[in-house]
């Protein structure tokens, strides 16, 4: 395993998560790409259509529902993405 290629993969998902946060669909769609793609643990491989939910949300003007966030908790898993999604929630 290439531990900064899997250190870049939790960077993408940070990245992603800030973005969808911020409305930032495109950012949050590549991100969210990049990181499935780079990770080499399968930790991300579902934040992609995690992410797509809370992009369709955005696009229909709603905010990122707390079950879309819910589930973005649950792909990421226990970790250290677990603050940033708490805080992305409240924003």
């Amino acid at each position: 395993m290439d531990g900064k290629k899997q250190r870049n993969a939790l960077t993408a998902a940070e990245n992603s998560v800030r973005a969808l946060a911020s409305s930032n669909t495109t950012k949050a769609a590549s991100a969210a790409a990049k990181a499935a793609e780079l990770d080499q643990l399968g930790i991300y491989a579902e934040l992609p259509g995690a992410v797509g939910a809370g992009i369709a949300e955005i696009e229909a003007g709603d905010r990122v529902s707390n079950v879309t966030w819910d589930e973005i908790s649950a792909v990421v898993g226990p970790g250290p993405l677990q603050g940033l999604v708490g805080e992305a929630r409240r924003d």
